[in-house]
C-alpha cells in the first residue's frame, strides 16, 4: 500500500496515478509492495530528520528509511518540496519532473539500487529515466 502524507500545504496533482506508477515499478523489479509512506514536507522538517537520524547537518531533497525484508518493500520516504523546487530550477527542469524523479529514487533504493559510486549513480539515473518514461506513457 502506498500512502501519501503531507506536512506542508503541498498536494500531489494525481496521487492515484502516482500510486499506480510506483506499484508498477515495484512489480517490474520483481519486488512485493508492503506499506510505503511518502511524507511531503519542507526544508526545516527534513533537515531536522537529517540531523537527528543521520547526523548530517545539511539540506537534502529526500531521505528514505528502508524497513524492507528481502524483496518485500516497506519504508518511509520523506521529500522536501522546497528542495525539489530549488533543484528543479538549478537543473532547469519542470518541478513535476524533478518531483517524480525524487519519488522514484527512494523506491529504487528499496529495490536494491545504490548511488554512491559513479557506476551505481549512472545505473540509478538510467532506472529513474526508465521509470519516468513509464509514467509519461501511463
Amino acid at each position: 500500500m502506498i500512502n501519501f502524507n503531507y506536512e506542508t500545504d503541498f498536494k500531489l496533482l494525481d496521487d492515484a496515478k502516482i500510486s499506480k506508477w510506483i506499484s508498477t515499478i515495484i512489480n517490474n523489479e520483481n519486488c512485493k509492495e508492503d506499506e510505503i509512506n511518502y511524507v511531503f514536507c519542507d526544508d526545516v522538517y527534513l533537515h531536522k530528520l537529517n540531523v537527528e537520524f543521520l547526523d548530517h547537518d545539511t539540506l537534502t531533497d529526500v531521505i528514505s528509511f528502508d524497513y524492507s525484508v528481502g524483496k518485500t518493500l516497506q519504508g518511509d520516504i520523506f521529500i522536501s518540496v522546497e528542495r525539489v523546487a530549488d533543484n528543479a530550477k538549478d537543473f532547469k527542469v519542470e518541478f513535476e519532473s524533478e518531483l517524480h524523479r525524487v519519488i522514484v529514487h527512494g523506491i529504487l533504493h528499496y529495490c536494491g539500487y545504490k548511488d554512491k559510486s559513479e557506476a551505481d549513480a549512472a545505473e540509478m539515473r538510467n532506472k529513474e529515466n526508465e521509470a519516468l518514461a513509464l509514467l509519461n506513457a501511463m
